[in-house]
């Protein structure tokens, strides 16, 4: 933990934030439209991160509103003004809708007011209408300028001074209604509330056999309604960008009772609120419930969610998400020169990147269009790769065709559970079986992992049998860590006694191990010549050929809702340092990542060796920061980081330092980071994941069909991961050399790059790689 990071790595191409200042520089930061839960850890970010590189930052107080009217509305911000609120839902600085700025004299206003106080870097956190405005106002810039000289109101200094208006964007919206980003600030914490209810509904509703119809937000856009139905396995979902078929109430009614029949003792169907039919007519919850009341007789309830998705905290994704976007955005408006067009930061896969607003924005309005002119396809096209991907998965899941209609492979395709359990296991299981049904095999479920193998704990599994696994926490199939090296001669026995073609692997490091131990064993046992997928599942997030794994976010938000409640207990007392344990074995990407959502001060990690004049300056400057009005400390360590430096030597050596300055608690999370039901991310992840590995197992038994064909080479064993921006299949025999199986992590860690970050939002200084930075890309509908 260096205070001053001189192990970052050096070379001429390389790019540091050193290289970048803000000396003379003001930039101000306003959120407007609706407010989204993550917009405050973007202003934080924004603020800290503008300070850190010498600028001024200003608040503008009620969005373009604030910005008209002028006065205590523009006010400078310290590092201790954003203190305390990464955690808090909605927006500090209020957000108001201004009907002022749409007009040209409100503008004149608006550059008046900004000039008085040097400000020419705009950091705007809207939906696209408030981005647009942003952008009349940066071209207009100029020529407000000349205006307000001919009124006297500014001299021609200024006009060259000031001569022209930067702006950066960045997408505040729980609807994810904005092309050109997988993720806008807000939507993963819109999901967190939806998925609270569904869960809460499930319970009551099938004590009562009843039928839920939800209504959720999305006036334009089916995102919050397509992922929560997938993350549920709703029985129907209506989107405005993909109506139902005509003929479509009969339809739903067959399928609801069809469910019923199954035994299945609730219905759950989610409607957007935009949503409509073929013919742009609007669809309503209750039009839904007559429906199901008249045709079918159902006892059915509606719920309309409303504001509830807009508050309450923000889930670890957001706040990570928007803390990346808002440095990012000072970087953009540090390296902006007059002629760089305004730009949004955006996430594409794991990576933050720079796009043109306008382009954005024009994609995002193509869509509206092509929804008003009933080109349905074009729609879903348009939204992109993600939406499209979710759509079809969801079909696939959802409806079932009769057996008699789908060509049987005769292939018998298996499923496990290894390692500790994650969440969002269940969910993959679940979307594992019903593709693979879907796609004509014979599916058997493992219990008990590679244990369970050995000993013949085999069983065909159906697909009404993994009805309701989503929202199941922990490991239904069960789970052990045991690997298959020691039993390999009793599971090639089992694999031929089940005729078994291919197998699944859903787990943590152990998954890895053991896909890389039966590839060896090939020369050996014949049986194990068969497809093998590996789907990572761990909360530590360190098996290679990954960039995240199954149940990390999930045990994520366990670090950080812990964090935050600890945070608050410790500025009631006042003069606190709380150290916290978290797991991950030697995987540093809960401390890291929870330290950066959390808002920590500190955070130990195996991957950054650290020594004692660390620990001591760290010490020195909590010691500093208890002379300010933020008086407390959070302070996380990965529980192997070191293996003398230990949780209890970290806290003896805190309290005897910090003796009079501040006192010192200890909290070992332990395995509450594991349990609790799986977040909507891991519900999504663990459902498309798994269909697409069961898409390529399809695929290669499709290969090796008629011909017998034993599988021997090294692209029959593969790890399934997110790498980049691309989900990729990925040969275990390549990833061996990338892998420290001493320490169980991959050699290299995409997170690491984040930790900077951390340390300057904690007022360190650091050496932050900025070399991504910098290229503006243009927007591909099919890269969103």
């Amino acid at each position: 933990m260096d205070v001053d990071d001189s192990r970052a790595p050096k070379g001429s191409l390389r790019k540091f934030l050193e290289h970048l200042s803000g000396a003379g520089k003001a930039i101000g930061v306003l959120t407007s439209g609706g407010d989204a839960q993550g917009m405050n850890a973007a202003v934080r970010a924004v603020v800290r991160m503008g300070i850190y590189v010498g600028a001024k930052v200003y608040f503008i107080y009620e969005g373009y509103q604030g910005m008209v009217d002028g006065g205590s509305n523009i006010a400078e911000a310290d590092w201790e003004s954003v203190s305390s609120i990464l955690q808090v839902g909605g927006t500090i600085i209020g957000s108001a809708r201004c009907q002022a700025f749409r007009t040209r004299e409100g503008r004149l206003k608006a550059a008046c007011n900004l000039l008085q106080r040097g400000i020419t870097n705009l950091c705007v956190i809207g939906g696209d209408g408030s981005l647009t405005g942003a952008n009349l106002f940066r071209k207009e810039w100029s020529g407000l300028l000349e205006e307000l000289a001919r009124n006297g109101q500014i001299d021609k200094e200024a006009v060259q001074k000031y001569a022209y208006l930067n702006v950066v964007g960045m997408v505040g919206s729980i609807d994810n209604d904005f092309c050109g980003t997988d993720m806008t600030i807000g939507t993963d914490s819109a999901l967190h509330r939806i998925i609270e209810v569904v869960d809460a509904i499930m319970t009551t509703a099938q004590s009562h056999q009843r039928t839920f119809v939800l209504e959720v937000m999305g006036r334009h856009c089916g995102y919050l309604a397509l992922v929560s139905a997938l993350a549920c396995g709703a029985d129907w979902v209506f989107l405005p960008e993909s109506p139902p078929e005509e003929g479509w109430e009969e339809q739903m009614c067959v399928k609801l009772s069809e469910n019923r029949a199954r035994k299945k003792r609730l219905n759950i169907i989610i409607v957007a609120e935009g949503a409509i039919d073929t013919q742009n007519k609007p669809i309503t919850s209750e039009k839904i419930k007559e429906l199901v009341v008249t045709q079918l007789g159902y006892d059915t309830r509606v719920t309309i969610l409303g504001h509830v998705q807009r508050g309450g905290t923000p889930s670890a994704f957001d706040r990570i998400l928007a803390s990346r976007m808002g440095v990012e955005a000072v970087i953009a408006l540090l390296e902006a020169t007059p002629d760089t067009p305004a730009c949004v930061v955006s996430l594409n896969g794991n990576h933050a990147v720079r796009l043109p607003l306008m382009e954005c924005v024009q994609m995002t309005q193509d869509v509206q269009k092509a929804m008003d002119e009933r080109r349905f396809q074009d729609a879903v096209r348009l939204r992109g790769r993600s939406f499209a991907g979710n759509l079809n998965t969801y079909k696939r899941l959802a409806i079932k065709l009769p057996d008699d209609q789908i060509p049987k492979t005769n292939c018998n395709v298996a499923v496990i559970n290894v390692g500790a359990p994650a969440a969002g296991m269940n969910a993959a299981v679940r979307s594992a079986v019903r593709v693979g049904i879907a796609d004509g095999h014979r599916m058997l479920a493992i219990y008990d992992g590679f244990d369970g193998f050995a000993k013949g704990q085999i069983k065909e599994i159906g697909w009404t049998d993994v009805g309701g696994w989503t929202g199941q926490g922990g490991s239904i199939l069960g789970t052990k860590r045991v690997l298959p090296g020691k039993y390999l001669e009793e599971i090639a026995t089992q694999m031929r006694t089940h005729s078994i073609n291919a197998l699944l692997i859903i787990g943590g490091f152990e998954a890895y191990k053991s896909a890389c131990d039966m590839a060896e064993a090939r020369g050996l046992h014949q049986e194990l010549c068969i497809p093998v997928c590996v789907v990572p599942a761990t909360i530590s997030n360190n098996v290679p050929g990954t960039e995240i794994s199954l149940g990390s976010d999930t045990g994520l938000n366990a670090v950080v809702e812990t964090c935050d409640r600890i945070k608050q207990s410790a500025s009631g007392t006042k003069r606190r340092v709380f150290i916290i344990e978290t797991m991950g074995g030697y995987c540093g990407y809960l401390a890291n990542m929870g330290g950066l959502a959390a808002g920590a001060d500190a955070a130990y990690i195996f991957e950054e060796p650290f020594d004692i004049r660390d620990l001591q300056s760290n010490v020195e400057h909590l010691t500093e920061k208890m002379k300010t009005t933020i008086q407390r400390g959070l302070v996380l360590r990965n529980e192997s980081c070191s293996e003398n430096y230990t949780t209890d030597f970290i806290y003896q050596l805190y309290s005897e330092e910090g003796k009079g300055v501040f006192d010192c608690r200890k909290n070992v999370l332990g395995h509450m980071q594991q349990g609790g039901a799986p977040s909507p991310f891991d519900r999504n992840f663990g459902t498309k994941i798994s269909a697409r590995a069961m898409e390529w197992i399809t695929a290669k038994l499709k290969e090796a069909r008629g011909r017998g064909k034993k599988f021997t080479t090294d692209d029959s064993v593969c790890v399934l991961g997110i790498s980049k921006r691309n989900v990729i299949f990925q040969p275990v025999a390549e990833l061996k050399k990338q892998t420290d199986f001493e320490h169980r992590i991959p050699k290299e860690q995409w997170w690491l790059k984040l930790r900077p970050l951390m340390k300057i939002l904690a007022k360190y200084k650091a050496s932050y790689d900025v070399s991504d930075s910098g290229q503006l890309e243009h927007v591909q509908p099919w890269s969103v």
